[in-house]
């Protein structure tokens, strides 16, 4: 089995556990207010766009934000930005920890540190053509989650069922979403 395995570091402003903490409790109480007002208001759409560069990479544009996409050499990239599949499972871990810290927030469990690490196992031969039988996406996922803090492994385990059962990203590679698709000429 071959593991592809990258690193890049971003810096990401820092914020105490205070600080953490109201903002997560704040952005809580204004969606509460907002879908108490209008349940509509709950309902949101994503739209994010891409075109393709290089050899096979993509730019990537969502809002504001600009992020490039790619595939190692060995795949006919430039290996320039991860691959899309480190980027969903780099879209799971941070959902995850989203949830994580707004659920431990919720349910009054102090999470002071939280590290994940997600692996997941992808056959390449239906990308490539040679087995049409086997899935082309993930077999499996697994999230090796480890969080530091003073409460109870019980209380860090209420606080995974709650995440498991409120995380939109594990919800998209848990479970089957309808995707419709439109190609036409440009």
């Amino acid at each position: 089995m071959t593991i592809l395995d990258t690193a890049v570091r971003t810096s990401v402003p820092a914020s105490t556990a205070e600080e953490r903490a109201a903002r997560l409790d704040s952005a809580g109480a204004a969606w509460g207010e907002r879908i108490a007002a209008d349940a509509s208001a709950a309902q949101l759409t994503y739209r994010v766009r891409g075109t393709g560069e290089g050899s096979v990479a993509s730019r990537i544009t969502a809002g504001r934000h600009e992020f490039v996409v790619d595939e190692p050499g060995a795949l006919a990239g430039d290996d320039v930005a991860a691959s899309p599949v480190e980027y969903a499972l780099g879209a799971l871990i941070s959902c995850q920890i989203v949830v994580y810290r707004l659920y431990a927030q919720a349910l009054g469990i102090r999470v002071d540190d939280i590290e994940i690490l997600a692996e997941g196992d992808l056959d390449a031969q239906k990308l490539f053509g040679i087995d049409e039988t086997v899935r082309p996406g993930f077999g499996a996922v697994r999230l090796d989650i480890r969080i530091t803090g003073p409460e109870s492994e019980e209380r860090y385990q209420q606080l995974r069922t709650a995440v498991d059962e409120h995380c939109p990203v594990l919800d998209l590679f848990a479970n089957a979403t309808p995707v419709s698709v439109a190609v036409s000429k440009a």
